[in-house]
């Protein structure tokens, strides 16, 4: 896996479509090359985190590295699901892929 070490990132293009393999602490994601707002480059923007649910006042930080924030607006997606969470009542989301190692390959089921 050394083609995608932790951190990393790659957009590779598949069929005619842009996809966005992420390699967070280890754990692969891949997401569609395209926000559903205004068609961004969305797997060019920050990978971070997002405040989870709480008690009004409080303020929890969690899904490190797990989060992709549009770099055109900031729409924010879970990159496990690639659901967007800046509105989960209109259940917007990206189309997500299976990633997985074979060997020291990275293999994308697209």
């Amino acid at each position: 896996m050394e083609e995608l070490p932790p951190g990393a990132r790659k957009i590779v293009r598949i069929g005619g479509r842009e996809i966005g393999v992420f390699n967070s602490g280890g754990t692969l994601f891949a997401m569609r090359n395209s926000c559903p707002h205004q068609g961004a480059p969305l797997c060019l923007g920050p990978v971070t985190g997002t405040t989870l649910p709480s008690a009004p006042g409080e303020y929890i930080w969690g899904k490190e590295g797990r989060i992709l924030r549009c770099p055109w607006h900031g729409w924010e997606f879970d990159m496990e699901t690639g659901v967007g969470l800046y509105d989960p009542y209109r259940h917007e989301r990206v189309a997500t892929y299976e990633v997985r190692v074979e060997g020291d390959e990275v293999v994308l089921l697209a």
